[in-house]
């Protein structure tokens, strides 16, 4: 009787192909999320999160790729990670695009195959799709977001993707991947055809209840999420003529999987224009709700595709890379990328808020302020979007950069004035709250350039209400720095009694004015928010419109490349109320990986706070960035 049981056993293992083997299936209790961070240098790369639950990410090895490109690439640049299991369960094979965007533009010809057994340690081969089918894709001048799944029926690994040649439609196709995974061993052939022919990619597949149903972004015309569905792998898909994402803006890199142990689906997508990612829940794979508020991630992912693990496949990547955010405790203060932090004590509310410039859009391009609130100086609450320039602002809807804010106290309550920077102008918005929202005076407040002003922007504006004379200042200016007195209205002022006080030739931009001892300090930012020297200096007056004298030694903060902080400037001060401990609030290049990236590590920023101290004359003493940051007493 047993050996019948035993015989059967084997039979049923050979005939049922879609299992491929009899061993235990793996138990999925946790989650990976494989992704790369952005278009500039050092950030297409692979990056490793982990989620137990499937919408709270937390960023492995230090917030660096797990795989190194000078090994696996042929550009120089890997995006679109996409990671599946074997079908018997005890491997996983990768594909990713073969890209580096800062040299090629968005041209490449060749995908990368990666094969491990324990999704620590990878094998790969290159696929250059001219070199391998010459005759019929050698001109081809696109080969983007590849994917794989297990073909049951075929018995092999499909991989598809899409490609484009020059003035034509992208265009998903499929290849079969040889046995050990290195190669393609069949031509590619079209995989969907869209109905008016038009652009597709990032094309995703995921099978359910017979169907195959393929989610697409129709590149070009839309930029959103459609799907075709098709009761055969490789043929046959019929679109659906219904966009999928629960957003106006646009996005790509659909990325769909099932929650463990749940009938309902996940969609995330990159909102790619916005720098942010979006995750929708579904039961049906044709109705999805938008679950943002579900999520967290300390980091800012690309396209990339989340695989369900174990808790052995969970502890080991663990084991291997370790938690990015358990290396650093308090800087910095900020999950994601911040930068120009303005920070104010409310009396109103009884704590502190920032107002940082939101980072991470290539060329500086965000276009809304959040605000932020601690009791603590340490930790953060993400309070609100408070302007957005695109829904609030009628004179703009770009560059929203380096604000400022200033508490008023009136008889009946707070009012509250925020200076912003927007199209390379100055406006100014104002509320009853700290948290907002604010309403947009309607026009700028800067528009031009000061007289005797040469070069440089409209931008970085600081406001300073001088305690001796009551009178509420209006500093800014990047190449040069103006002063103004303002009005009572506090959104507008005399263009005569504008004053230029430019320090000296280090002054680039970020002005900070605050009293304490009857002297008056300005602080700039010199270099360039790119540049891993961007560093802070200061200077003391008598007033708040000078004349400004340069201490000897008024370098006081720069980068610590020991501890791996570069690009340290564009501050804030804040005075602990009732003390005279005294912080700074600055920005610097995302840590470790910014000093990389090159360029784009200078809109790719996070805010810090370390302590600022004085000498018995009242002189800045040099500040040391730390991991650690603050804690107060």
């Amino acid at each position: 009787m047993k050996i019948f049981k035993s015989h059967l056993l084997s039979l049923i293992c050979i005939i049922t192909i879609a299992a491929s083997s009899c061993s235990k299936p793996i138990e999925t209790e946790a989650y990976l999320f494989a992704y790369f961070i952005g278009n500039g240098p050092g950030q297409e790369s692979v990056h490793y999160a982990i989620s137990d639950d499937g919408f709270n990410y937390r960023a492995l090895n230090n917030y660096l790729p797990i795989l190194d490109n000078d090994i696996i690439s042929k550009q120089g640049g890997v995006r679109d990670p996409h990671i599946l299991r074997s079908d018997d369960g005890k491997s996983f094979y990768m594909v990713l695009t073969d890209l580096y965007v800062p040299n090629d533009g968005w041209t490449n010809e060749g995908m990368i195959l990666l094969k491990s057994d324990d999704l620590v340690n990878w094998t790969h081969s290159n696929i250059h799709i001219p070199t391998v089918f010459p005759e019929k894709f050698g001109e081809v001048r696109r080969v983007w977001a590849p994917q794989t799944i297990f073909d049951s029926k075929a018995g092999k690994y499909m991989v598809y993707w899409s490609m484009q040649f020059e003035g034509e439609a992208d265009i998903i196709y499929y290849a079969y991947a040889n046995k050990d995974f290195t190669a393609l061993e069949s031509e590619p052939e079209q995989l969907f055809f869209h109905p008016e022919g038009k652009s597709c990619i990032d094309g995703d597949i995921i099978f359910q209840e017979g169907k195959y149903h393929l989610f697409f972004k129709t590149e070009g015309h839309g930029n959103g999420l459609k799907k075709a569905v098709s009761d055969k792998l490789t043929e046959g898909y019929e679109m659906q003529d219904k966009y999928l994402q629960q957003t106006k803006e646009a996005v790509e890199g659909s990325g769909i999987f099932r929650l463990n142990n749940s009938e309902k689906f996940i969609l995330m997508y990159d909102v790619y224009m916005k720098g942010s990612y979006q995750f929708t829940e579904s039961d049906d794979l044709e109705n999805f709700k938008i679950i943002d508020e579900q999520i967290s991630m300390d980091f800012h992912p690309r396209h990339g595709s989340v695989l369900p693990i174990s808790l052995e496949e969970k502890e080991r990547l663990i084991k291997e890379f370790g938690y990015a955010d358990e290396v650093v405790s308090g800087n910095p203060v900020l999950k994601g990328y911040y930068a120009d932090p303005e920070i104010i004590y409310s009396e109103k509310e009884q704590k502190y808020f920032l107002y940082p410039t939101s980072d991470g859009f290539d060329g500086w391009s965000g276009t809304y302020f959040k605000t932020f609130s601690s009791e603590n100086l340490r930790d953060w609450k993400e309070e609100a979007v408070i302007l957005d320039l695109e829904k609030d602002v009628s004179w703009s809807d770009k560059h929203a950069w380096a604000p400022t804010m200033l508490e008023v106290k009136k008889e009946d309550g707070y009012e509250y004035f925020y200076y912003f920077t927007a199209s390379q102008k100055i406006g100014v918005a104002t509320s009853d709250s700290p948290s907002g929202p604010f309403t947009d005076s309607g026009k700028p407040l800067v528009d031009f350039k000061p007289e005797g002003a040469t070069g440089g922007q409209e931008i970085d504006p600081d406001i300073f209400k001088d305690p001796q004379s009551d009178i509420t200042y209006l500093y800014w200016g990047n190449g040069y720095l103006a002063a103004v007195p303002l009005n009572d209205d506090l959104k507008s002022f005399d263009k005569k009694k504008i004053t230029l006080m430019t320090p000296d030739r280090t002054f680039r931009e970020g002005v900070e004015v605050f009293f304490r001892n009857g002297k008056y300090y300005f602080l700039w930012s010199e270099d360039d928010t790119r540049s891993e020297n961007y560093r802070v200096r200061y200077a003391i007056s008598d007033s708040p419109v000078g004349p400004l004298e340069i201490p000897e030694n008024n370098l006081i903060l720069s980068k610590n490349p020991k501890l791996g902080i570069y690009g340290t400037g564009h501050n804030s001060v804040i005075n602990v109320k009732d003390t005279d401990d005294w912080m700074i609030v600055y920005h610097r290049f995302k840590r470790p990986e910014g000093i990389r990236m090159g360029s784009s590590a200078g809109f790719h920023r996070e805010v810090c706070i370390d302590k600022m101290e004085f000498d018995e004359n009242g002189y800045i003493l040099k500040i040391e960035p730390t991991l650690e940051g603050v804690v107060l007493e």
